[in-house]
């Protein structure tokens, strides 16, 4: 791990690479419209540049101001956009209606193409995710590149599902599947993992995730906590009181805060102790996101101040 990088530095030899969009977030509320960078996968890019991981992004922005604004907002955690990330044209925008309870409903105004450019050096980790996984034509690009690199490192993968983007629950079930086995960690929430699977409980959802070849599941359930489950552990991890003042980007957050636990862990023999320290540091950030307005993760050192709180009380 590297403590704040330059985006040059981090192009050139970081710890982890994100592939799919980013956007702006248009959120709109009873106070007026505001807009923030956002898109899932660019949100735990910015996530983990602020707990000091070394951190690419391959993604797909135009050539306008909001595409400038991304840039800026993921150099300032020193997050680099790889070669082919830009585009002529507009910048994909997601617009989010706060209800009174800070939950988000949303609507798109995307696009997605992506080069199947791979990077020109193998991190530790890749991440993928998101709307990058399910739109065509990028979704296809994003399945070449994690064919080519799930053996050689760590990949992990959070579906984030957004309904009004995706074709019938089959088909988006299918594609899912077929990316399972090319990845190492899934993260899903519940929401995610009941769309996916309407049927099952969400042990066995986590179960057939990890039939599919996944070594580490989780699901995250809001204010209950979260489940982590390998093929011989299972384990459920409270979830950390805040308040909430929205819930955008909290999972984003939750999945940065996994990633840099598993950069210093791996994901081989994960003992349910190293399962609950994993998942009470991404609880930790997820409830440090929710207290502020739109995608603000945790730098790292709020996040050990926030840690060490937590086990000053406990």
């Amino acid at each position: 791990m590297s403590s704040s990088p330059s985006p040059a530095g981090a192009a050139a030899h970081s710890d982890v690479v994100v592939i799919g969009e980013a956007l702006i977030d248009v959120v709109a509320s009873s106070g007026g419209t505001v807009e923030h960078p956002g898109g899932s996968p660019a949100n735990v890019a910015y996530g983990l540049g602020r707990l000091g991981i070394s951190t690419a992004l391959l993604t797909s922005i135009g050539d306008d101001e909001r595409g400038s604004a991304i840039e800026r907002h993921l150099g300032r955690a020193g997050v680099a956009l790889l070669p082919g990330s830009k585009h002529q044209g507009r910048t994909a925008s997601a617009t989010a209606t706060l209800a009174a309870d800070g939950s988000a409903r949303y609507e798109f105004d995307i696009s997605w193409e992506l080069q199947p450019v791979p990077p020109s050096y193998l991190p530790k980790v890749i991440h993928t995710g998101s709307i990058a996984t399910f739109l065509a034509p990028g979704a296809a690009a994003v399945r070449s590149l994690l064919e080519q690199a799930h053996r050689e490192c760590v990949i992990t993968y959070d579906p984030n599902i957004r309904p009004a983007l995706l074709g019938s629950q089959a088909e988006a079930t299918a594609l899912f599947e077929e990316l399972v086995p090319l990845t190492d960690v899934v993260k899903l929430s519940d929401e995610d993992a009941q769309w996916l699977y309407p049927r099952k409980q969400l042990e066995d959802t986590a179960a057939r995730i990890l039939q599919l070849g996944a070594g580490l599941a989780v699901i995250t359930r809001g204010s209950e906590g979260s489940l982590l489950a390998t093929p011989t552990t299972q384990l459920h991890v409270p979830s950390v009181l805040s308040v909430v003042a929205d819930t955008i980007g909290a999972g984003d957050s939750y999945m940065a805060a996994l990633i840099y636990g598993l950069l210093s862990r791996g994901v081989d023999g994960l003992s349910s102790e190293v399962l609950e320290s994993l998942g009470r540091t991404a609880s930790k950030a997820a409830a440090i996101t929710v207290r502020r307005a739109g995608a603000n993760p945790p730098t790292i050192e709020e996040l050990l101040a926030g840690l060490k709180e937590s086990e000053a009380v406990a």
